[in-house]
């Protein structure tokens, strides 16, 4: 790719951009954000990294929009974490309207990018960007899939003293304690893990993968976490720019597949060069199926507050 933005400069917008650069995924990677200096100042700080890191993708920091026409691709960061006394309510409505602005930018500049979405509440500002920008739904993904999916597969790893690459899993659902990880499609290096582990210790690790960025603001106390999620927003990048065709849990607006259409929810994504190639339907067992309807009730009830 020739050029990528990421949308916000904070933990996660930053981080993303240097991992974009460091992988060399577009020959620019443009920065932005509406505080004055910060994407300037971190964008010459991360192509400072450049001659160290040996890495030639250039990173620019920009107030406006203007650097960012013509990128092929944005990963959207852009929104306010949730203060102390603030509902969700007032989270959304703030979050809507910075995602909707962004939408309109991305429109005017970048109107065939493809976005990736990682600004809370997930599914249903996914939701927002894709009805704004007037997207096909290839063109419009959220993050989310993949950091549950690498947080669950990080805590088995943990608890059987095993190598994090012989873990094979997916994380479906809404971006929230409704996700659905599934225990049915669970192996190391192919062993179904109800042979390597008790049922009783399965649910604890389920329970701490819906519970894993709780988790991690809770240690925090201000903040939450942008390590894995800026990787997961990278893997996403990299199979997109790559045309990987790599099949990774993303969220989706869904036209009837797995029963459900009208919603974005986390499914199994075929990633390629044209964005969403492929979702991909397995077959669920019923207490995933029903798990997994639970999650898109919740999703729709958070849409339905979005009143775009």
């Amino acid at each position: 790719m020739n050029k990528i933005t990421v949308v916000g400069a904070g933990n996660v917008g930053a981080t993303t951009a240097q991992r974009l650069a460091e992988k060399e995924l577009a020959g620019t990677i443009v920065m932005v954000d509406v505080i004055e200096g910060v994407p300037q100042g971190k964008g010459l700080d991360q192509w400072e990294t450049a001659p160290i890191e040996g890495f030639d993708s250039r990173v620019v920091g920009s107030n406006g929009y203007g650097e960012a026409a013509g990128s092929e691709l944005f990963v959207v960061t852009a929104g306010i974490a949730r203060k102390p006394g603030m509902s969700r309510e007032d989270l959304l409505k703030t979050n809507v309207d910075i995602v909707k602005s962004v939408a309109q930018e991305i429109g005017k500049c970048a109107p065939e990018a493809i976005v990736i979405v990682v600004s809370n509440p997930l599914d249903t500002m996914c939701y927002v960007m894709k009805e704004v920008l007037g997207a096909p739904r290839e063109r419009v993904l959220g993050m989310a899939g993949v950091l549950d999916t690498a947080r669950y597969r990080a805590f088995i790893a943990e608890a059987l003293d095993v190598s994090v690459e012989d873990i094979q899993a997916m994380v479906l659902g809404g971006h929230g304690d409704t996700m659905v990880p599934l225990v049915s499609y669970t192996t190391v290096s192919g062993i179904p893990i109800t042979q390597l582990l008790r049922q009783d210790v399965i649910d604890k690790l389920v329970e701490r993968t819906r519970n894993g960025g709780a988790e991690i603001v809770a240690h925090l106390k201000t903040g939450s976490a942008y390590y894995a999620p800026s990787a997961a927003a990278v893997q996403m990048v990299e199979a997109i720019a790559k045309n990987k065709k790599r099949v990774l849990p993303c969220a989706a607006w869904l036209e009837g597949e797995y029963g459900m259409r009208g919603l974005f929810l986390g499914v199994p994504c075929k990633l390629g060069a044209r964005g969403l190639e492929q979702i991909v339907e397995v077959e669920l067992t019923s207490r995933e199926r029903i798990a997994l309807g639970k999650s898109a009730e919740a999703v729709r009830e958070s849409m339905a507050q979005a009143r775009l």
